[in-house]
């Protein structure tokens, strides 16, 4: 199965992906959609769609896991990345992926390090582990969302 990893975000969206074969990792491709700064918020948001949808055209993910939003102080933040992260919600159904699982960060956490409340660099150094890479993937972003790939990946059944 490929998995397509989602850290979602407005700045920022990080990425992964993976094809999970047999209980092995492979990782096909990782990274961040950015978005500038100064760029309109509606405009913001075409990008995130454009290159999420030109993602799953790439590699044509048969599912994917995306972070479910943790905020305790910001209220405008947390709209703006949880329209972000409805966006790319929209872009991975329209272009067929129907399985999407979300996750909290525990979740996520639990799955990679096996505590949840393991701290960031464990998480990421867990992850490269587990796929096996020289080093821990950047952005952090992508890290996050290729933690969130591995995270579905051992959550998904049936595939």
């Amino acid at each position: 199965m490929i998995i397509l990893g989602i850290d979602p975000g407005y700045a920022i969206v990080g990425y992964g992906v993976l094809k999970y074969i047999n209980s092995r990792f492979t990782v096909l491709d990782y990274g961040a959609v950015t978005t500038p700064a100064g760029m309109p918020f509606p405009d913001r948001l075409v990008e995130i769609y454009d290159s999420v949808t030109a993602l799953t055209g790439k590699y044509r993910p048969d599912t994917m896991g995306i972070e479910k939003l943790f905020f305790n102080t910001n209220a405008t933040t947390a709209i703006e990345v949880a329209e972000a992260r409805g966006v790319v919600l929209l872009a991975a159904r329209k272009n067929g992926i129907s399985l999407i699982g979300e996750y909290t960060p525990l979740q996520v956490k639990m799955a990679i390090t096996g505590y949840g409340q393991a701290e960031k660099r464990q998480v990421m150094e867990m992850t490269r582990l587990i796929l096996n890479l020289e080093k821990i993937p950047r952005p952090d972003d992508a890290a996050d969302a290729l933690a969130v790939g591995v995270c579905h990946a051992h959550s998904v059944r049936g595939f």
